[in-house]
Order: C-alpha cells, then structure tokens, then sequence
C-alpha cells in the first residue's frame, strides 16, 4: 500500500460534489462526493451495476452528470469548451482497449499527439518510443494492433494515454477482458505507474491490487458510495454491512 498521508497541504486534484447520474428513471449516481489527491491510487470497488464505470465516464465527459460538480484543479469540468484537450490531461483506459485497429502499434500513439497536442512527427514518435518501452511494448511499434494479445493491446493502451502527459490517469477494469495469465502483466505496469507518483482512479476487481497499491478504497453499492477508507480500513474493519457481505462474497468466493 503506498504511504500516503491526508494532510491539510496536500494538492486536491479532483474534487466531485453532490454528483447524480441517472438514464430515464433509473437513478445510476445519487449524492457521489469525494476528493482525489494529486498521488493518489484511488480504487473503485463493488458489484457490476453500482455506478462505478458510470462515474469514471463522467469525469472524462464521456457522460453528462444530471447534477453536481466535478472540480479538477478548482475548474469546472463541466464548462470545458476543448473536450479533446481536456482528455488530454485526464486520460481513460478502457476494459476494450478502444485501439486503432487500421494502425500500427506506434501510430496509435501518435496520433492525438499530433492532433491534440500539435507534436511534430518526430517529436510524438520519440515520446511514443519511450512509453512503449516503459510497458514492455517497444519491440512491436512497427506491427499492427490486431495482431497482439489483449495483455499487449492494454499495455499499449497504457502508453497510448501515458503519450499526452496525463494529470490522472483514469482506469474502467483494465484487466476484466483479460485472459488470467495477462492480468498480472497489465497490473504491474500499473503498480509501477503509482510508484512513479501517477495520480490514478481505478475502477476493478482485482481486490489484491485494492489492498495492496491503493491509498484510498471506494466501495459503491446501488449508485452511492457507501462506504471510504484506507485499504486497511475497508478490507480488515469494513463498518457498512453491505461492504462486509460484497468482500466476504469476492473474497470467498
């Protein structure tokens, strides 16, 4: 678990204030609050269905929240004008990969730095090598995307966002369309991104990687947060009985 102290001088990053969410009449995110400092490893736990994916969606705008505040570095979110910039800073990785397909390895991870942050070539395809050899993936940038695993496509995908400088890193169960033996490939190169200090909210199942990387665990059931701690607060003395009957069914099961 990574040190990290909540202190009055610590850098708020994301602040998310009375958050609700809801398609028709179904109420997906009720009265969600909570802040994400800069360091931070910020795991979402809890059932399929709690508003866990839908929350991260909307902190990328990749959903429109009905009401609340979403604050990241004291601007409001939801008055952005330059969307694409906007991810640029606040990335998402995707349990699918979302990968250009028609693509080589490199050029999937130059593009939005040529487009988005207007990059030269040279200067995109040099940043683009780097991360790529962060992941364990600089041997395959001349190949095309389809031709990997789904371990690689997600290292990939990790490089690909790494590329446009992100503030926080935002992660929908990246391992969740993973075979078993490529889960672990993908959780390491996250456990030495929170190393390096990245600023990460995770969404996942890997309740091993919640105890043992993050700094702050966010269990949700039903839409609302229903109970936050430290990994040690939520996975040895859970207060709320329905956090204690999701981690005995996960961890039993």
């Amino acid at each position: 678990m990574k040190d990290v102290e909540k202190t009055t001088t610590r850098e708020s990053v994301i602040k998310i204030q009375n958050l609700r969410k809801s398609f028709g009449n179904l109420n997906v995110l009720e009265n969600i609050n909570f802040d994400v400092y800069k360091g931070d490893v910020v795991c979402l736990i809890g059932s399929s269905g709690s508003g866990k994916s839908t929350l991260l969606r909307c902190i990328n705008l990749l959903e429109k929240p009905n009401s609340g505040k979403i604050l990241v570095n004291d601007n409001n979110v939801l008055e952005t004008k330059d969307i694409n910039k906007f991810r640029s800073k606040v990335g998402m990785v995707f349990q699918s990969f979302n990968l250009f397909n028609n693509m080589t390895v490199l050029e999937n991870c130059t593009i939005s730095q040529k487009l988005v942050i207007g990059r030269t070539t040279g200067e995109a395809e040099e940043i683009a090598m780097r991360f790529l050899e962060k992941v364990g993936m600089k041997d395959f940038a001349k190949v095309s995307s389809t031709t990997l695993s789904g371990g690689q496509k997600q290292r990939v995908a990790i490089a690909r966002a790494l590329c446009m400088s992100p503030e926080v890193l935002l992660f929908d169960e990246p391992t969740s369309a993973l075979d078993p033996e490529m889960v672990q490939e993908v959780l390491n190169v996250m456990k030495d991104l929170a190393k390096e200090g990245l600023t990460m909210i995770v969404v996942t199942h890997e309740m091993g990687f919640a105890r043992d990387v993050a700094n702050h665990v966010v269990f949700m059931d039903k839409g609302v947060i229903a109970e936050e701690g430290s990994p040690e607060d939520i996975f040895t003395n859970p207060k709320n009985e329905r956090t204690q009957a999701f981690l005995s069914r996960v961890l039993n099961g």
